[in-house]
C-alpha cells in the first residue's frame, strides 16, 4: 500500500513538476516493460491535468539486443525519416515529453562496439534538425528513472533481486524527494535553494574555474556570455520545468576552445549498455588530447571519435559532495544520479539556454561565443572530498568555491 501511494506522488511530481503540464498540451511519454506502472500512473496525472493526449512509445531491451545480433549492416546506416517528422510534428503541436528510464547498465556488453557507434551516430545525425525544440525550451522534457531488474541487480549485487528492486525503489524515492509528504512543495523549496547559487555565479560572471584533485589539475574558461543554470528551467512559452528528476547542480557552458590539463573521472560511467571505468583526459586548446582508461578504452575511444565536438566540453557542473543522492552511500551505475552526486563535465554539446540569449541566437553565434556543437552530449563525473576549485573574476581576484569537495561559501 505505501509503494502504491509513492508511485502516486512519483507520477504527479513527474507532471506538476518535471514537466509542468498545462491543460489543453500533450505529452509524449517514452518507457520499457519495468517502466509500466509508472507510466500509468504518469498517464492518468496527465489526463487529469488536462492533457489533449498522451503518445506512449514503448521500448524492450531484447527487441533492441535481437536487432544488433540478427540485423544487417544496412539496418544501422539509416534511421526512418518518419519518425523525425511525427516528432517534429508533435513538438509543433504543443507535445511535452518524459522519458521513463529503466536502464540495464551493461545490457550491450556483448554486442560489437563499432556496431554500437555506428547506430549511435546514425540515430544521432537523424534527430539533430529536430533537437533544437528541446534544447532551445520549446519543448519541455523530463527525465526520471524506476528500476529495472538488472540496475537493481548492478547497485545491490549482495541481495536477493526482489531485495535489491525493492532497496533501489527506496534509494531512488529519496534521491527525488518523493518520500516527503509533498514532493511538489519540498522541489519548490529545493529550487529555491539552486537558484540561489545560480543567481550568485550570475552576478559574479567569473572568467574561469581552476580545479584541483588527484589526476585532476585543469583551467576551464567559461564561454562569452556564459549563463548559469540551476534547478528548473522557463520554457519559451512561460511556464518552468525541471529536465532531470533528480537535479543536485548548477551549470554553465564552458569555453570550448580554453580548456587545458588533466581531468580524472571519479566514478564510472555507464555508456550505451557498457561502463568506462578509472578513466581521464588530457585537455589542450579545449580539445581531447590524449585519454585512458581501465575498462571501456574501446567505448571512451568511440564516443570521442562520433564528430569533431565530441573532443572538447559543453557542460561544466557544480554539486556538492554532500548532496542527497552521494550520502544514500551507493553508486548508482546510473548518470541521471550519479552526475547530481558530483561535479560533472560533459563531452559535445551545449546548451544554447545555458548561453545568454541562447535561445534566439544561431548555431553560428554561439560558436563564435565558445559554445560546443555535436551530436552528443554526455557527461561524467569528477568530483568528490578531495576536489577544490577556484574560480577567477576578469580582475583576477581569486574566488574558492569548492573545498575538500564541497561549496566553500
Amino acid at each position: 500500500m505505501k509503494f502504491e501511494r509513492e508511485l502516486e506522488k512519483y507520477a504527479e511530481l513527474v507532471i506538476k513538476t518535471g514537466v509542468n503540464l498545462k491543460a489543453g498540451e500533450a505529452l509524449i511519454l517514452g518507457g520499457n516493460e519495468a517502466a509500466l506502472p509508472l507510466c500509468r500512473k504518469i498517464v492518468e496525472k496527465a489526463y487529469a491535468a488536462g492533457a489533449k493526449h498522451v503518445e506512449f512509445q514503448y521500448s524492450d531491451d531484447q527487441m533492441a539486443i535481437a536487432r544488433y545480433e540478427h540485423g544487417h549492416d544496412f539496418v544501422f546506416e539509416s534511421f526512418p525519416q518518419w519518425k523525425i517528422e511525427a516528432m517534429e510534428a508533435m513538438y509543433k503541436d504543443n507535445y511535452h515529453q518524459v522519458f521513463v528510464s529503466a536502464p540495464d547498465p551493461e545490457l550491450l556488453k556483448d554486442i560489437d562496439g563499432e556496431l554500437i557507434a555506428k547506430a549511435q551516430k546514425t540515430a544521432s545525425q537523424a534527430v539533430a534538425p529536430i533537437m533544437h525544440y528541446r534544447m532551445t525550451g520549446h519543448t519541455k522534457w523530463s527525465i526520471v528513472a524506476v528500476p529495472s531488474e538488472a540496475w537493481a541487480k548492478s547497485v545491490f549485487p549482495e541481495l536477493p533481486l526482489e531485495e535489491a528492486i525493492d532497496q533501489l525503489w527506496v534509494k531512488i524515492f529519496e534521491a527525488t524527494r518523493v518520500d516527503q509528504d509533498n514532493p511538489v512543495e519540498a522541489w519548490e523549496e529545493h529550487d529555491k535553494s539552486l537558484k540561489k547559487y545560480k543567481d550568485y555565479f550570475n552576478e559574479k560572471d567569473f572568467e574561469k574555474l581552476v580545479y584541483k584533485a588527484p589526476g585532476t589539475d585543469l583551467e576551464v574558461y567559461l564561454a562569452d556570455g556564459h549563463h548559469w543554470m540551476g534547478g528548473s528551467k522557463a520554457s519559451q512559452a512561460g511556464p518552468k520545468f525541471v529536465a532531470n528528476i533528480p537535479t543536485e547542480e548548477v551549470f554553465t557552458t564552458p569555453h570550448c576552445l580554453k580548456v587545458n590539463g588533466t581531468l580524472k573521472a571519479t566514478k564510472p560511467l555507464s555508456l550505451n549498455g557498457k561502463l568506462i571505468d578509472n578513466f581521464g583526459f588530457t585537455f589542450k586548446d579545449g580539445q581531447v588530447v590524449d585519454f585512458y582508461a581501465e575498462k571501456g578504452y574501446d567505448v571512451l575511444e568511440k564516443l570521442l571519435a562520433n564528430d569533431e565536438g565530441a573532443k572538447y566540453l559543453g557542460e561544466v557542473a557544480l554539486v556538492p559532495d554532500d548532496s542527497p543522492i552521494s550520502n544514500t552511500g551507493i553508486l548508482f551505475n546510473n548518470t541521471l544520479f550519479d552526475e547530481n552526486a558530483s561535479c560533472h563535465f560533459a563531452l559535445g554539446r551545449a546548451y544554447s539556454y545555458a548561453m545568454n540569449g541562447g535561445d534566439k541566437a544561431s548555431q553560428e553565434e554561439l560558436t563564435q561565443r565558445g559554445a560546443n556543437f555535436s551530436l552528443i552530449h554526455v557527461d561524467f563525473m569528477v568530483g568528490g572530498p578531495e576536489l577544490e576549485i577556484t574560480a577567477y573574476e576578469k580582475d583576477g581576484t581569486e574566488v574558492k568555491i569548492f573545498e575538500k569537495g564541497n561549496w566553500a561559501f
